[in-house]
């Protein structure tokens, strides 16, 4: 790939990413190699975090595929041996594991008189509140326990980092999926508080909130399966995105290589930073 531009200060570090089987997140995983990091892929599934780091590897990257559970403190614990034994202590954890659940989601964008009688329907009141504890457990727990492991390894180092991965939900919370933004609000507002946190430290935190990507999760969501073509909810995202569009794995990175980077951003800590097409700015009207 190519990146659009190269920070000096991450060549040599060890860089951990959770989530890195998915699509996002073995972007952020290129894009951190590619800069000279030693990368570490985290992701539940062994298989998807070694062909990552399989991918890292053939282009001449230090690379690590490495199963773990963001949930499981145990698993966590033994990630954390394993990248400090082959890559060296983290210097740059990327908090990109998470994702939503059918059970933390209602039917309908809107609730009316009549949905309560309609068994076929699920409202606001027929939400399961087990679905609705894994999507805050896999994103804000999924945020939480990889940070106690890893930045415990970054304290009193200069150069370390977290880069947290929220959400425009955070910011305008969509229809139908109140779990979701609820959970990625969470992760936001966790990301503030840990930079307040580690700022004596040295450890800066900051957050991407991408607009909308399509990736393995929202596939079926957006694309037709028969058709190929947009899905109704599709194109009502991409009207109300000025730029037009869904964006590209690859956009994300700039911001990535850019917050990563104390060269390029030491000063800056605490923030979210909107990749999103424009979504935000627009009122719809």
């Amino acid at each position: 790939m190519t990146i659009p531009f190269t920070p000096a200060d991450i060549k040599g570090k060890v860089a951990v990413v959770t989530g890195g089987g998915g699509v996002l997140c073995a972007e952020f995983a290129r894009a951190l190699a590619d800069a000279g990091a030693r990368v570490a892929v985290l992701d539940l599934k062994a298989e998807a975090a070694e062909a990552v780091a399989a991918e890292l590897r053939s282009r001449g990257a230090q690379a690590i595929g490495v199963a773990a559970n963001v949930l499981e403190r145990a698993s966590l614990d033994a990630a954390a041996d394993r990248v400090a034994a082959e890559l060296g202590p983290c210097d740059l954890l990327v908090n990109g594991a998470g994702g939503n659940h059918p059970r933390g989601t209602t039917s309908k964008e809107w609730l009316e008189a009549e949905d309560l009688g309609d068994t076929s329907l699920t409202t606001i009141f027929d939400l399961d509140p087990s679905g609705v504890k894994f999507v805050f457990d896999l994103n804000f727990l999924g945020t939480l326990l990889p940070t106690q492991v890893f930045a415990r390894q970054m304290v009193g180092r200069p150069g370390c980092g977290i880069i947290n991965v929220s959400s425009m939900n955070a910011f305008r919370p969509l229809t139908k999926i109140p779990a979701y933004s609820g959970a990625k609000a969470a992760v936001s507002n966790f990301t503030q508080w840990l930079a307040v946190h580690f700022a004596k430290v040295g450890i800066r935190v900051n957050a991407m909130a991408p607009g909308f990507f399509l990736t393995a999760q929202n596939h079926k969501l957006l694309i037709d399966e028969a058709s190929g073509e947009f899905t109704a909810r599709a194109r009502k995202i991409v009207e109300h995105t000025p730029m037009g569009r869904f964006g590209e794995a690859h956009e994300l990175t700039g911001t990535l290589l850019w917050l990563a980077s104390s060269q390029a951003s030491g000063f800056v800590n605490g923030i979210v930073v909107p990749v999103d097409g424009g979504f935000s700015a627009y009122s719809g009207v």
